[in-house]
C-alpha cells in the first residue's frame, strides 16, 4: 500500500494552500492510523507512507512541514532518509520514531538533521506535544527567512533580527489582526512605543487613529481629562470642550504607554471604559461610546505592582491579554551592530560628515557593553560620536570616553573585558585563568555562551549551533524557552 492523504473528511488527491501538514512514516499500518488519530485534534492533512521510497516520493510532492519517520523500514534505513532530506535542503522538522533506541541511534539521528527523537511505545500526550512543537519551530523559522527576504535586518521601523528579535515580530504578526489587547513589557529604551504601532499597522485598524498617551508624563490632575476629554468651565483653564484620546482613537489603537504610572482612581475610570465601551468627558454626565484596541506597555513587573497594591489586579487581566516581551539591548547580539551602522549613516548625514562604517575594534567594543539604556542609550552614543569627530571609520578610541564600563563576555571579545583593572587571577601551571567575584548558575552560562555564539555568527543560528557542535533544534528550543519565561 502507497501513500495516501488523511483528513478529518477522509481520503483525498492533492493539498493546496495549505500551512501545515504531516507526513507518517510507519511500516505497521496499525500503528500509522494510531499515530494519525493521535494527531487529528491538528486538523492538519495527514500523509502515511508504509516505506522509504514511498515517503521520498512524499516528501517531493506534499512538502511535509513535520515528518515522523521511524528508522526500521523495509526497503531502506531511516537514517539514509534523513540524510536525503538534509542533502536536499527540505526544510521539514523530522522526528524519529524508533523501537531499536540507543544513545548511538539516538545521537547519529539528531546529527543528521532530527529535530526531536521518540522511543516507542511512547503516550498520546508526548507525541502531540513533539509536534506541537515541530510546526511552531518550522513557522517560526519561515517566518524569520521571509522577513530576511523582503526586508533584510528590518521589520517595520525595528532593525535586526537576532533570535529574540525575531520572537517578537512572530507575536507581532500573530496577535496584529486580533481584536485582544497586548501588553507589552520590556526595559527602557527597548522600543515597546515601535512595537505598539507595528501591532497597529499591520491590523485591521490601520486606517484608523493611532493616538499615543504616556501615562508617565502627564500630571495626575491631567491624565483624567487626557484621556476622557472634557467640557467647557469643567475645570480651571477648560475653556472649550476637548475630547480626549480615547474618542480620538475611536476605531483604531489607544496606546497607553507606562500604564504602571496611572493612579487608582483613574485605574478604575479606565476598567469601566474598558467593560463598557462608553467614557464619560470630565463635567459631563453623557457617556460617549467609543470602540478602540488597547495597547499597553510598561517597563515595571506588572505583578509586583499588582501584589504592591499599585496596579489593580480585575485591570491587569483585562489588559494582559496578548504579552510580548522586549529584549534589553545587550541580549540581542549583532543587531546592536545592525542598529548602530543605521544609526551612524543617519546621524552623519544629519551632520554632513563622512563616517563611512565602523572599525572592527569599535564593533567589538559596542557588542561587549551592558547598554543599561538600552537602543536609546546607543542611539546617544553614536550621535555624541560623530557630531565629536570627522570620520571616515568610527573606532574604538572615538567610543572611549562616551561609554561606560565592559560587561563580561566570553569569545572572541572577551579580551577587553579581562584587560579591565583589578581583575583577579589565579595561576594554574602557565596559564591564568579569570576568577570573578560571583559564580553564576550554570544555566545562566550556558546562556550567555550560547547568545554570545549567535552573535559572533551574525545571528544565525544553524551557524551557532554548528560552532557549538551541537544540533540547532537544541538551540530553537532553548531560545523559544527563554522568550517564554
Amino acid at each position: 500500500m502507497g501513500h495516501y492523504l488523511l483528513t478529518d473528511r477522509g481520503t483525498v488527491k492533492a493539498v493546496t494552500n495549505l500551512d501545515a501538514n504531516i507526513l507518517i512514516v510507519e511500516d505497521s499500518p496499525t500503528l500509522a492510523l494510531t499515530y494519525r488519530e493521535y494527531l487529528r485534534g491538528f486538523n492538519l492533512p495527514i500523509v502515511i507512507a508504509e516505506n522509504g521510497t514511498d515517503a521520498l516520493d512524499a516528501i517531493n510532492e506534499k512538502n511535509p512541514t513535520v515528518i515522523l519517520l521511524d528508522l526500521k523500514l523495509p526497503d531502506m534505513d531511516g537514517i539514509d532518509i534523513l540524510k536525503k532530506i538534509n542533502a536536499s535542503g527540505h526544510d521539514a522538522r523530522v522526528i524519529v520514531i524508533t523501537a531499536h533506541g540507543s544513545v548511538a541511534t539516538a545521537v547519529e539521528a539528531m546529527q543528521e538533521g532530527a529535530a526531536d527523537f521518540l522511543l516507542k511505545p511512547f503516550t498520546a500526550e508526548r507525541i502531540i506535544t513533539t509536534v506541537k512543537n515541530a510546526i511552531e519551530m518550522h513557522r517560526l523559522t519561515n517566518l524569520v527567512e521571509q522577513f530576511e527576504e523582503k526586508q533584510g535586518k528590518r521589520f517595520d521601523r525595528f532593525i535586526g533580527n537576532s533570535p529574540a528579535m525575531q520572537a517578537v515580530y512572530g507575536m507581532i504578526v500573530d496577535c496584529a489582526p486580533s481584536k485582544a489587547s497586548v501588553f507589552i513589557m520590556g526595559p527602557s529604551g527597548t522600543g515597546k512605543e515601535l512595537c505598539a504601532e507595528a501591532v497597529h499597522k499591520m491590523g485591521p485598524r490601520k486606517s484608523k487613529g493611532f493616538v499615543a498617551i504616556n501615562c508617565a508624563a502627564i500630571p495626575e490632575n491631567l491624565m483624567e481629562s487626557e484621556i476622557f476629554g472634557h467640557k467647557k468651565g469643567a475645570f480651571t483653564g477648560a475653556i472649550a470642550d476637548r475630547q480626549g484620546a480615547a474618542v480620538s482613537a475611536d476605531g483604531g489603537t489607544l496606546f497607553l504607554d507606562e500604564i504602571c504610572e496611572m493612579p487608582l482612581d483613574l485605574q478604575a475610570k479606565l476598567l469601566r471604559f474598558i467593560q463598557t465601551g462608553q467614557v464619560v468627558p470630565v463635567g459631563s454626565n453623557t457617556p460617549v461610546s467609543v470602540n478602540v484596541r488597547f495597547v499597553c506597555a510598561t517597563n515595571r513587573v506588572v505583578a509586583e505592582e499588582v501584589t504592591a497594591g499599585r496596579f489593580r489586579e480585575d485591570l491587569y487581566y483585562r489588559l494582559h491579554v496578548i504579552p510580548i516581551h522586549l529584549p534589553p539591548l545587550k541580549d540581542r547580539g549583532q543587531d546592536i551592530i545592525d542598529i548602530a551602522e543605521h544609526l551612524l549613516k543617519q546621524y552623519s548625514d544629519e551632520e554632513d560628515k563622512g563616517f563611512a562604517g565602523i572599525a572592527e575594534d569599535a564593533k567589538a567594543r559596542l557588542l561587549d557593553h551592558a547598554w543599561p539604556g538600552n537602543v536609546r542609550e546607543l542611539g546617544n552614543v553614536i550621535q555624541s560620536a560623530v557630531v565629536l569627530n570627522e570620520g571616515p571609520v568610527l573606532t574604538s578610541p572615538m567610543l572611549a570616553h562616551l561609554m561606560g564600563h565592559l560587561r563580561p563576555s566570553t569569545g572572541a571579545n572577551a579580551t577587553a573585558y579581562l584587560n579591565v583593572p583589578n581583575r583577579n587571577l589565579v595561576s594554574q601551571g602557565s596559564n591564568q585563568l579569570p576568577v570573578y567575584g560571583l559564580i553564576e548558575p550554570l544555566l545562566v552560562e550556558e546562556r550567555r555562551v550560547i547568545e554570545r555564539a549567535i552573535a559572533l555568527s551574525g545571528g544565525k543560528v544553524r551557524e551557532a549551533a554548528k560552532k557549538l557542535e551541537v544540533n540547532p533544534s537544541t538551540l530553537y528550543r532553548k531560545l523559544k524557552e527563554w522568550s517564554e519565561a
